[in-house]
């Protein structure tokens, strides 16, 4: 029988031997207090990566070898966990995959290292990833087929690959020269992003704030108490200007959904259709103040619905949508959306149309206009402005093709 000591003996070699193999090696917790619920999660600290704030091909290629030598697959089997339980799509999963990033190498100390965590991140995910580097940026692209039309982007072979980090380079990004696309393979970077939005985090109840909101139909004054969360702004804080399908239908969260629809839906079920959806048109209208994009923000951005909830200004393309979902939630009829030069609509199929329409694919479609204009519109009618101006179909609407 080997001695005590024997034993001793072996178990200091072995601590030795770990030792020298990880002569630094310790681990750290890690918590994102994310939408749903806390995301937390632990590294070893060979997986913390040094690296310049302006790096080149050769460093970014270092940096992938050396994170892969240490990859520690839990992070992302906990990432991907996350995104199956709470159902999260590509968009919100992204900003799971930037605030565990910000959490491993902080954005302010090396925006290199925090985007080289990012693309490692989702690229480890599935995601098809890329990084473009010129004049010390270090450009962070996604393979998508989405159709995106404010950001940069670039073709390879039959796909495309759009810019995520736009933001934080919009002022200085090179449109006259091509980014140096730096060459990685990584085996399970394969598949496309999407910008669709089908479901909002469930967001912590108490996070949510009262907003009263209110406005006049037919003389009767109607008020809600909305339930609101801010941090749906936050979410499309950088979201881009999508196709209209796409932003159209992106959901109110679950809170906010119980604290008006019903409420919409009670008011609206003893009138005829035509004038629940005249009162759904005024609440739209005037329940908000009207301000254009430009003066808000500075440039185009389209608030989903649950954004014209929130803030206290929108202006047509916010309001368009949020019209849209309230006829697509309480009546379901078919629609389509009207882009005029500087203008946003929608035009709604009933029975029998109304007032002017519009016939397109062979129905005919009746004008309702949900932002307000110089003089008082009903459902039918237009302003002399609009009627003078060629309008585009943009989006078209039919309920059993989305229920299919």
């Amino acid at each position: 029988m080997k001695s005590f000591h024997t034993y001793l003996l072996a178990g200091l070699f072995y601590l030795l031997f770990i030792f020298i193999q990880k002569p630094n090696s310790y681990a750290q917790d890690y918590h994102v207090d994310f939408y749903n619920a806390p995301f937390t999660f632990s590294l070893d600290s060979t997986f913390l990566i040094n690296i310049s704030t302006e790096v080149n091909e050769k460093q970014v290629i270092e940096f992938y070898h050396k994170i892969e030598s240490v990859h520690d697959k839990l992070i992302i089997d906990s990432l991907l966990a996350y995104k199956k339980k709470y159902k999260l799509n590509d968009w919100i999963y992204y900003q799971l995959i930037r605030q565990t990033a910000q959490k491993i190498s902080p954005k302010q100390d090396n925006y290199s290292r925090y985007t080289l965590y990012k693309w490692y991140l989702m690229c480890k995910s599935g995601y098809d990833a890329r990084l473009g580097l010129r004049d010390n940026q270090i450009i962070f692209y996604i393979k998508s087929n989405d159709d995106i039309s404010d950001l940069p982007f670039f073709h390879l072979n039959s796909d495309n690959y759009i810019c995520l980090n736009y933001h934080d380079y919009k002022l200085i990004f090179n449109y006259q020269e091509t980014y140096q696309i730096v060459d990685v393979k990584i085996p399970e970077a394969k598949n496309s992003f999407s910008y669709k939005v089908t479901r909002l985090p469930d967001f912590k109840p108490d996070n949510y704030i009262d907003k009263d909101i209110g406005f006049k139909y037919n003389g009767k004054g109607y008020h809600f108490k909305l339930k609101v969360n801010t941090e749906v702004n936050d979410i499309f804080a950088n979201y881009p200007i999508v196709d209209y399908e796409t932003y159209f239908n992106i959901p109110l969260s679950q809170e906010t959904y119980e604290s008006i629809i019903p409420f919409l839906k009670r008011y609206t079920a003893k009138m005829p259709i035509k004038k629940g959806v005249d009162y759904l048109m005024q609440f739209t209208r005037y329940a908000f103040l009207y301000e254009d994009d430009r003066e808000i923000h500075g440039m185009e951005k389209r608030f989903a619905p649950e954004q014209t909830l929130i803030n206290d200004m929108s202006d047509c393309d916010d309001r368009a949508a949020l019209f849209f979902y309230l006829i697509k939630e309480i009546y379901d009829l078919p629609m389509i959306a009207l882009r005029y030069p500087t203008h946003v609509t929608l035009a709604v199929q009933f029975e029998k149309p109304i007032g002017q329409s519009i016939l397109y694919n062979g129905n005919y479609y009746t004008l309702c206009e949900p932002t307000p204009q110089s003089t008082k519109l009903g459902i039918g009618e237009l302003s002399l402005t609009h009627q003078q101006q060629k309008y585009e179909v943009v989006y078209h609407y039919e309920p059993t093709l989305i229920k299919k």
